[in-house]
């Protein structure tokens, strides 16, 4: 995946969750949770896309 393509995914991810964020009236907490789950999966689809999660697979502990 090209450099520029996840930029603009994680400018339009960032967007959709400012706009959401502001526009819809919810609980703070609701919110924190909202903003962590989102973070999560950003992150996880990071790691993916660079290939780091492919190496962490690998690992095997135990038998």
């Amino acid at each position: 995946m090209p450099f520029i393509s996840i930029i603009v995914a994680l400018i339009v991810v960032g967007v959709i969750l400012g706009l959401i964020n502001s526009m819809i009236p919810m609980d703070a907490r609701i919110k924190q949770i909202l903003n962590g789950v989102v973070v999560i999966a950003v992150v996880l689809w990071l790691l993916k896309v660079f290939g780091i999660i492919d190496l962490l697979t690998a690992i095997h502990v135990g038998k």
